[in-house]
C-alpha cells in the first residue's frame, strides 16, 4: 500500500500467457489490473479493475513491470489531459462531430507543445497572454502579419 494525494492506494497485477487463435494478433498475455483507494483515514474503498491485452511475453514483462508501465503511461495522460481541460476547457467542448474532436485535442496538443518549446513554465499565464495578444500567438507558431 501506498499514500499519495491524500489517499491510500493499493495496486495488484495479476497476468495470464495467451494462447494462440484469440482475435488479438501477437497477443502473448492478458492482465487484470485492479486498483483500490480511499481518502485517509477512512474506511470505504473504492475499486476499479482494468484489463490489458499485452504483445508482451511472461519473461519480457512481469506483472510488477506491467503495473510500473501502466502507472507510467497514465501519469503522462493525465497530466496532457489536465492541461488541456484546464488551459481550453476541453471537457465542455461542444465539437462532438466526425474528426473534429481529434483536430481539436491535435491542435490544443501543437499549441502546448509550442510554448513549452518556447520554454514557457506556466502555460496558462503563456496562454493567457497569446490570446490577449493574438499577434505574439502567431510569432509563436512562426506566422508573420505584413
Amino acid at each position: 500500500m501506498e499514500t499519495a494525494n491524500g489517499r491510500d492506494i493499493e495496486r495488484t497485477v495479476k497476468c495470464v500467457s495467451i494462447a494462440e487463435g484469440i482475435n488479438f494478433p501477437r497477443a502473448a498475455q492478458a492482465a487484470q489490473i485492479t486498483r483500490k483507494s480511499r481518502p485517509v483515514g477512512t474506511r470505504k474503498w473504492h475499486t476499479e479493475t482494468v484489463y490489458i491485452v499485452t504483445s508482451l511475453t511472461p519473461s519480457q514483462g512481469k506483472p510488477a513491470e506491467i503495473g510500473a508501465w501502466i502507472r507510467g503511461h497514465w501519469a503522462i495522460e493525465n497530466g496532457l489531459h489536465y492541461r488541456r481541460d484546464v488551459l481550453f476547457r476541453e471537457d465542455h467542448s461542444q465539437v462532438r462531430n466526425g474528426e473534429a474532436p481529434r483536430v481539436m485535442a491535435s491542435l490544443r496538443n501543437i499549441a502546448i507543445t509550442i510554448l513549452r518549446l518556447q520554454g514557457e513554465t506556466n502555460l496558462a499565464k503563456a496562454t493567457r497572454g497569446a490570446r490577449n495578444y493574438p499577434d505574439r500567438a502567431l510569432k509563436l507558431a512562426g506566422i508573420t502579419i505584413s
